[in-house]
């Protein structure tokens, strides 16, 4: 299966108007946003955890990151609220679980060869920083190869200095509304720009991003399975 699979094209999904399909494994759907390959394969996704739903153990062949986006996600190492940032390497295993129920932004084999890092973070306990213009924040998340992922905050307002995206761009917009000269994008919207691409953005309610640059073209573990 490849759902926008080529990287040099823009992409939008307004995930709030899609529906929501079934996986393999009872009580767990999802959204796919960009896949190649079929059930194991390189992809990024809303997936949602009815409450009391689990996976089986399994491995992460080419690692796994995942931004919870509402509930209480579990496995092994803990239980992780709304906010947490969890980055399981490859060849990692888990029992993933929710008891209450939970939705996540989940990304597969989209880890650097070289990236071994297990990383857990709780967002809603860092410290922000000031952002290059007035109104905007920033809490970075993780940073390797050249790779950034970063949550941005911009107060209703904010008005963005253009931006360059040699390596492109990955937003999805958390709360609030984004806008640029190519459109607007409420809560629920992903975002893919391509290498090269550039834009000069807005909020005028204010907004909170899920943003990852310099990935399009980077390596990654996928590249190896091919």
């Amino acid at each position: 299966m490849n759902l926008n699979a080529d990287f040099d094209q823009r992409v939008l999904v307004n995930t709030a108007t899609q529906p929501w399909e079934d996986s393999p494994q009872a009580g767990v759907q999802r959204i796919p946003l960009d896949r190649l390959g079929e059930e194991v394969a390189r992809a990024t996704s809303l997936v949602r955890f009815a409450a009391g739903s689990r996976f089986p153990a399994h491995v992460h062949g080419g690692g796994e990151e995942i931004l919870v986006l509402e509930g209480v996600f579990s496995d092994e190492t803990g239980d992780y609220p709304a906010g947490s940032y969890l980055r399981n390497p490859p060849g990692s295993r888990h029992t993933p679980s929710s008891a209450p129920g939970c939705t996540l932004l989940v990304k597969l084999w989209q880890f650097a060869p070289d990236d071994h890092g297990d990383l857990r973070l709780d967002s809603t306990g860092m410290t922000w920083r000031p952002g290059d213009v007035e109104g905007l924040t920033i809490l970075p998340l993780h940073e390797h190869g050249g790779v950034r992922t970063a949550l941005l905050r911009l107060q209703p307002g904010t008005r963005c200095v253009e931006q360059d995206f040699p390596g492109g761009e990955e937003v999805f917009v958390l709360e609030g509304s984004l806008a640029d000269e190519a459109g607007n994008y409420p809560a629920g919207s992903w975002l893919r720009n391509p290498r090269g691409s550039h834009c000069r953005r807005y909020s005028e309610r204010g907004a909170l991003l899920y943003v990852k640059t310099g990935h399009i073209g980077a390596p990654t573990c996928w590249d190896a399975t091919g």
